[in-house]
């Protein structure tokens, strides 16, 4: 989805950490935007709302809000837009950064390019929650972007849980507590508890146990249409806490039951790329797309290949670089270069020609 051209004074929204409020690259930014013609408001700690309530939101003529921070900024700003037409767009100035678009030193281009409306949008899927305290005539609502955590109380103990999917029970298990997930929230806690990568454009929910003690704790994926329902067990060793997006957070006593769906809402989010997910996935885990098996198999050894996952070489040094590293690769494998295996090889003959040759005996064949 392409962004919109607004018509009359334009308004910007920068958010960011208030450590980094009176950093050069911060008011280089802010002084950037309002050259653009931008009328810029700067938001620079946003505190948690509580669990339940509605978080204050963006005014609703802001075109777009800038983030100047981490995958933690981020998930602040999303509260001042969920649920409303406003895109955001991240520049990471943290660690991985996983939701931001660009990275620090790029800043300049992206406010460019926000300023010439050259942007897509896209939709992401948020979680919706629903808590029912014992004899609750209703229950509190809340949501999340990437994750909604249900943990134990106590720290010395476990939170017993019943885990069920549509109304059937599927598990009950002693644990450390669950994480629900979003397909955006699948490359952050969900994954550093053992959970699955879920592609962005997946329509599911992921639920993940943590120290489950139980034989059967495996992560499991839903459809956006089914409905996980997590009850703290009347017996439990330990009352729950729940926590969305490691913000909104509240206790949960026994008897406590959660409905976690899929949420009718959705975040916007601007890219200044249309490169696939895939690239993020292996630029920002940095995976080895060179397996070990490529760098010491001759005859697949790559030539070129950056971790960026494109095996085009556009200059002529990196790919004689390649070349050598993979010859070396070879060499170290053979043992020798490669016309000296050449010889090698013609000494000892064709392998499948020796293997029939010396099945051959000297016995007469026996009638």
């Amino acid at each position: 989805m392409q962004a919109a051209e607004t018509k009359g004074p334009r308004h910007v929204v920068v958010v960011t950490h208030e450590r980094l409020r009176q950093s050069a690259i911060v008011e280089n930014a802010i002084a950037q935007l309002q050259g653009e013609g931008f009328d810029v408001t700067v938001i620079d700690n946003t505190e948690a709302p509580d669990f339940g309530s509605p978080s204050p939101k963006v005014d609703p003529d802001t075109e777009i809000v800038l983030v100047l921070g981490g995958d933690g900024t981020i998930l602040r700003a999303a509260e001042l837009v969920t649920c409303t037409d406003v895109p955001i767009l991240g520049i990471n100035m943290g660690h991985v950064g996983f939701l931001a678009e660009y990275e620090s030193f790029q800043i300049h281009e992206a406010i460019h390019r926000i300023a010439e409306h050259d942007y897509s949008i896209e939709e992401r899927m948020i979680a919706h929650v629903d808590v029912w305290l014992p004899d609750a005539a209703t229950p509190l609502g809340d949501w999340a972007l990437n994750d909604i955590t249900i943990e134990r109380a106590d720290r010395g103990k476990m939170v017993e849980l019943s885990i069920a999917v549509d109304g059937v029970a599927m598990s009950s298990f002693g644990c450390d507590g669950i994480i629900v997930s979003t397909p955006t929230g699948s490359t952050a806690y969900a994954f550093s508890a053992g959970g699955p990568i879920i592609w962005p454009a997946v329509e599911a929910l992921l639920l993940v146990p943590l120290a489950a003690h139980a034989l059967f704790a495996r992560p499991i994926v839903i459809g956006s249409d089914s409905t996980f329902s997590i009850r703290i067990d009347d017996d439990s060793t330990s009352d729950g806490w729940i926590c969305s997006d490691g913000r909104r957070q509240r206790p949960l006593p026994r008897g406590t039951r959660v409905d976690i769906r899929q949420s009718s809402g959705r975040l916007r989010l601007a890219h200044l790329s249309d490169a696939p997910f895939t690239n993020r996935l292996v630029t920002k885990f940095n995976l080895p797309v060179v397996g070990w098996r490529d760098l010491h198999t001759p005859n697949t050894a790559r030539v070129g290949t950056s971790l960026r996952g494109q095996g085009d070489v556009e200059d002529p040094d990196d790919a004689d670089a390649g070349a050598y590293v993979a010859n070396e690769a070879i060499t170290s494998v053979t043992g020798g270069t490669d016309s000296d295996n050449a010889r090698n090889d013609d000494a000892r003959g064709d392998g499948a020609c020796d293997v029939s040759t010396t099945a051959q005996s000297t016995e007469p064949p026996v009638r």
